[in-house]
């Protein structure tokens, strides 16, 4: 197990050329590894600059907490 903790939005490109964004949560267990959970959003976007805003708008979301696959 890794004890990484991944960034809370992901944006992923697709083969179609829209972007999808996830939101992952993360918990502990009682050994203290971190347990993530992906939730992914069910629209897609035009650009990933877009996705990002869809997460500061809706989720909170701030700068650094983008990763991007």
């Amino acid at each position: 197990m890794s004890r990484e903790i991944p960034s809370p939005f992901l944006i992923a490109k697709k083969d179609d050329g829209e972007f999808h964004l996830t939101v992952r949560t993360t918990r502990y267990n009682s050994w203290g590894y971190p347990l993530t959970d992906s939730k992914p959003v069910g629209e897609s976007f035009k650009t990933a600059a877009a996705a990002r805003a869809y997460a500061k708008e809706h989720y909170g979301a701030e700068a650094g907490q983008f990763a991007s696959k």
